[in-house]
């Protein structure tokens, strides 16, 4: 892992639609269409099904608007930010490595024959990571450039 791996800041919303329309009045951001739905989701105290729902900005910097999830970790941040994201070419070795560091695991991705393809740690008083398989990178860029609409 390393800075330059970083591409976005996540922030949790109650209203993804606010949000971005807010974001959009004070610094002009543009947002491609929603994405989400139902993932399944390795959590500390067992596997579950949430509804997970984001927005991701066109415009650079990258931000990620998450809606959400009374209960779990998608909660709004008191500064607003609730995580980096970060590319990982081996997000189970990058995984174990922050939790080897003392960065807490808290949610994971994981596809159908186990291997995790996205999470999130988090160290005490410190930020949340988010890492993402960098296989998802051409499949996110596409969704970036053309707004998530077909195109």
């Amino acid at each position: 892992m390393k800075p330059s791996d970083q591409f976005h800041a996540g922030i949790v919303v109650d209203d993804l639609a606010a949000a971005a329309a807010e974001l959009t009045a004070l610094f002009g951001y543009e947002w491609c269409a929603e994405m989400g739905g139902s993932t399944r989701v390795r959590l500390p105290e067992g596997d579950a099904v949430l509804d997970l729902r984001s927005v991701y900005s066109k415009s650079t910097p990258r931000v990620e608007l998450v809606r959400s999830v009374p209960g779990t970790l998608w909660q709004p941040a008191d500064s607003g930010v609730h995580h980096l994201g970060y590319w990982s070419d081996d997000v189970a070795a990058d995984s174990a490595e922050l939790a080897g560091r003392g960065h807490e695991l808290e949610a994971q991705g994981r596809r159908p024959d186990g291997t995790p393809y996205w999470a999130f740690h988090r160290a005490a008083g410190g930020a949340r990571v988010e890492l993402v398989t960098r296989e998802l990178q051409p499949v996110l860029e596409r969704y970036w450039a053309t707004g998530g609409r077909n195109g």
